[in-house]
């Protein structure tokens, strides 16, 4: 089964708040230009949640499954993860 096909057997409950942020945008841009495009954050995480678009990071939370992966990606440790708020988040269906 591919990641794609894995990913849509998840249920999501979004949260209006991100949970994840960038703490410095000109970080990205220092990233970018010492380990090229992909960014590590963009190429590691399993669910496209970080896409690189007019020169800056786009963070799609909403489909976020917790692995804790764009955590350790990034080089410059420029990601702030959190867990969602309580009830909302990743969900998944089969055990």
């Amino acid at each position: 089964m591919r990641t794609e096909e894995k990913l849509y057997t998840l249920r999501y409950k979004k949260d209006d708040k991100s949970h994840l942020a960038i703490k410095d945008v000109n970080t990205c841009l220092e990233c970018t230009a010492k380990y090229g495009e992909p960014q590590p954050c963009v190429s590691i995480c399993p669910a496209n949640v970080f896409s690189w678009q007019n020169n800056r990071i786009v963070i799609g939370y909403e489909n976020c499954v917790e692995c804790g992966a764009s955590r350790i990606s990034c080089p410059y440790e420029n990601i702030d993860w959190k867990y969602p708020q309580f009830g909302k988040g990743i969900a998944l269906r089969y055990a």
